[in-house]
């Protein structure tokens, strides 16, 4: 005969094991597009990542030089945002619509946004981007570090 203490004890430590299992499930594997761009940024010197499950920043130096974000707002993209010299944001949103637009709130500081859910991705161009921001935003020292 089992006792009322030893159901309780196995009351608890099954829902325990229950509480265990659930945490210990492996979290959702990072967007593919993500892990690459996070590559491309963390390559430069002194980059850091921040990332919060949908969007994440890269930063120098606590000033951030690109952004990945993935349904901002509800705006059902992916894409990436980064600065520019002052107006190629413009530039490249008129002439390349689908691809790049005017991202919200910093677009009047010179950063384009760019979609990576269109199909093929041009990484040299990514990375291109990345590299410009980087250079634009990085204290001169490490900027003159990167190769154009």
């Amino acid at each position: 005969m089992i006792s009322s203490a030893s159901r309780k004890y196995r009351a608890i430590s099954g829902s325990i094991r229950e509480t265990i299992g659930v945490c210990m499930k492996k979290p959702p594997a990072e967007d593919r597009r993500l892990v690459r761009f996070t590559k491309i940024c963390l390559a430069l010197p002194e980059a850091t990542r921040w990332y919060d499950g949908q969007h994440a920043g890269f930063l120098v130096r606590k000033k951030t030089f690109a952004y990945f974000l993935s349904d901002h707002h509800g705006d059902g993209m992916v894409a990436i945002n980064c600065k520019v010299l002052p107006g190629d944001n413009k530039s490249l949103a008129s002439a390349q619509p689908a691809r790049f637009h005017l991202p919200a709130y910093v677009a009047s500081k010179g950063w384009v946004g760019l979609r990576l859910d269109l199909g093929q991705i041009d990484w040299d161009e990514v990375a291109e981007l990345v590299r410009g921001s980087y250079q634009l935003i990085a204290p001169k020292r490490l900027a003159t570090l990167v190769d154009s």
